[in-house]
Order: structure tokens, then sequence, then C-alpha cells
């Protein structure tokens, strides 16, 4: 009786152990795209500020997401001080297994990429999740 009752409980409570991790992973993901869109953003207002050097027929997006950590050089320091958009780069947690390097962890759209079809190119204007799984709200990784 005891045993079968434990058994029960344990039937109950591992899909809700899984759901639970489920969740924490979706919510670090959530985080990561945030915090990189945010740098990408913040990037894209800085040149087109006049702080970051660039060619006239850029977009004003970086050329990798390492930039973004690496910092470029602030035209506007008479120092030469350099503008960092993030402390370290977030890996895409839902990649199985893990990247050795966190930027290679993403797919990577370029601003001249369609957005129905995201395509790596010259700079750096949005970044999705490589995971082909689905979330808890029916929406591929992909497409958050």
């Amino acid at each position: 009786m005891v045993l079968s009752l434990l058994g029960l409980l344990a039937s109950v409570a591992f899909p809700l152990a899984e759901l639970q991790a489920r969740r924490r992973q979706e919510e670090a993901l959530r985080s990561a795209l945030r915090e990189i869109r945010l740098a990408l953003d913040a990037y894209h207002d800085a040149s087109l500020s006049g702080r970051i050097e660039r060619a006239t027929s850029a977009s004003g997006y970086p050329p990798s997401l390492r930039a973004l950590v690496d910092g470029v050089p602030d035209k506007s320091s008479v120092s030469g001080a350099k503008l960092y958009f993030l402390r370290r780069l977030p890996a895409d947690p839902m990649r199985a297994p893990p990247a050795e390097d966190p930027a290679e962890s993403w797919r990577l759209r370029s601003s001249t990429s369609p957005p129905d079809n995201p395509q790596a190119g010259k700079d750096v204007y949005d970044v999705m999740s490589d995971s082909q799984e689905i979330g808890l709200n029916g929406v591929p990784y992909a497409k958050w």
C-alpha cells in the first residue's frame, strides 16, 4: 500500500519537475534574447549618433556578436576609450550540446536578410535560437 502510494506520487512529481525545468530553460532563452537584442539596438544607436566609426554604406549594426563584448573605439572619446555593449555573451540555453563559444550557439540574421528566411551576412541585425523544438506556448524557439 505504502509503496504503491509512493509510486503514484513519484509518477505525478516527475512530469511536473520536467515541466519546471523546461520553464526555467525558456525563461533563460527569453532573458538571453532580450539582453542580446538590447545590446544590438544600443550598438546601432551609437553608430547612428556617430560614436562608432562606420562606412556610409554600412547598416550600423555590429559585424559580429563578439564586437558587443570586445568593444569598439568611441569616436567621441579623446582618450581612445571603447564602448562595450555586453559584459559577456549569453549562450543559447536551448542548444544541445552547448557550444564552446556562445557566439556560435545562435542563428544570426543580417540587416539585408528577409524576416521569413533569416540568413547571416555582413552584420548582425537579430539572433534566434538554433533549436528546432517547439516551446510550451506552441511557438518554435527559433521564432521567439
